[in-house]
C-alpha cells in the first residue's frame, strides 16, 4: 500500500535497511504495535506527529540509520520482529484449519474507504470504521480477503440532511484539501516544519505552568475601552502564544475575541509584557476577560491545542 522514497541517497545499500522497509510495508503495524518501539527509536518527534512508519523511514537521516542498525541490540529485535511476521505469516490460521480443502482463494473486499490507522486518511466514518474492522479480523483468522479501496487525492463528500431532504455537501474545500495541504507543508524537507511545531509543542507543554497575569487596566477612550494587561510568560516565547480579549456571544451571537499587541517589556520583570488592545464601548468592559492561547502557524487552535490560560 505504500511505497518508499528517500531525500538524498536512498540507504538501500546499508545492511538491515531492507528489513526496516519490510516492517513498515506490513499494514499489521496499523493494528499490532509491537514495532512502535523501532520507530521511536529512529526518530520519536516525527512518530509521535505522524504514527507512519514509512514517514519515519522517508525523513530519517542515513546517519540514523546508520547509527542504529550498527547496534546489535537493535538489530536483534528487527531480526526478531521479521522472524514474527514470517511465522505469522506461515502459521495456519482458523480458516486454513477449518477449511484446508476449500476452493476459495481470494474475496475482493470493494469499499470507499478503508479505516486501519489514524495515520492513513483513506476513511471518514462510519463505512471506514467497519470495513476496517472487517480486514482485521480477516487477517487475524486467515481469510484471503484483499481490500480494494479508492486513492482520495481530491478529497471525501459529506450527506446532510437539511429542510430540503438528502444534500451531497462538499466536504473537500472546507475541511480534507486544507488539511491535505497542511500535512504536505509539515513532511516537507524531511519535515522540518512538522518538527519546529514539535518542538512549539513540547516547550509549551514543560513552559505553561509558569504562565501568570499581573495587573489589568481600563480607560475610556471615546466610544472605546481601552485596555492594557500585564502578563508573564517567564521562559516561553512571546511568539508562541496570542494574548486575547474575550467576551462572551450575546443572544447566541458568536463570542469577541480582539487580539491584543505586545507593547513594551515589564523593567526588571524577566518574562513580563504589557499588552493592550481597545474594543467598542457597547458592552460593559467587566463582559471582558484577557486570555493567552497557543499560537503556531499552521496549527489548528484549539483542534490541535486546546490550553487556555485565563485571567482570573
Amino acid at each position: 500500500m505504500n511505497t518508499l522514497s528517500h531525500a538524498g541517497n536512498p540507504p538501500k545499500d546499508i545492511e538491515g535497511f531492507e528489513r526496516l522497509t519490510e516492517l513498515a510495508l506490513d499494514m499489521r503495524w496499523s493494528w499490532n504495535h509491537a514495532t512502535d518501539e523501532i520507530w521511536r527509536q529512529l526518530d520519536p518527534v516525527l512518530w509521535d506527529l505522524t504514527h507512519h512508519p514509512c514517514d519515519v523511514l522517508q525523513a530519517v537521516s542515513r546517519e540514523k540509520v546508520d547509527a542504529v542498525l550498527a547496534d546489535p541490540t537493535f538489530r536483534q529485535k528487527i531480526d526478531a520482529l521479521v522472524q514474527s511476521k514470517k511465522q505469522a505469516a506461515e502459521a495456519p490460521a482458523w480458516f486454513q484449519q477449518t477449511h484446508a480443502q476449500a476452493p476459495l482463494t481470494c474475496v475482493a473486499y470493494f469499499s470507499m474507504e478503508f479505516m486501519l490507522s489514524e495515520a492513513l486518511p483513506i476513511y471518514s466514518g462510519g463505512l471506514g470504521n467497519v470495513a476496517g474492522d472487517q480486514l482485521k479480523a480477516a487477517s487475524d483468522l486467515g481469510v484471503p480477503v484483499v481490500g480494494v479501496g479508492l486513492l482520495y487525492q481530491q478529497g471525501y463528500f459529506r450527506q446532510v440532511i437539511d429542510k430540503y431532504g438528502a444534500q451531497q455537501a462538499l466536504y473537500t474545500e472546507q475541511h480534507y484539501l486544507p488539511a491535505a495541504t497542511a500535512y504536505r507543508r509539515r513532511s516537507a524537507d524531511k519535515s522540518a516544519i512538522g518538527r519546529q511545531m514539535a518542538a512549539w509543542q513540547h516547550s509549551l507543554e514543560s513552559k505553561w505552568s509558569s504562565l501568570h497575569f499581573g495587573e489589568m487596566k481600563v480607560q475610556p477612550r471615546g466610544d472605546q475601552h481601552a485596555f492594557e494587561v500585564q502578563v508573564f510568560l517567564g521562559d516561553l516565547d512571546p511568539n508562541a502564544v496570542l494574548v486575547e480579549l474575550y467576551a462572551d456571544g450575546v443572544n447566541g451571537g458568536s463570542p469577541v475575541r480582539q487580539e491584543m499587541k505586545r507593547v513594551r517589556q515589564l523593567d526588571g520583570a524577566s518574562g513580563g509584557h504589557v499588552y493592550s488592545a481597545a474594543v467598542s464601548a457597547v458592552r460593559p468592559a467587566t463582559d471582558y476577560t484577557a486570555r493567552v492561547i497557543p499560537h503556531c502557524d499552521g496549527v489548528a487552535i484549539p483542534l490541535e491545542d486546546a490550553r487556555i490560560f485565563w485571567q482570573q
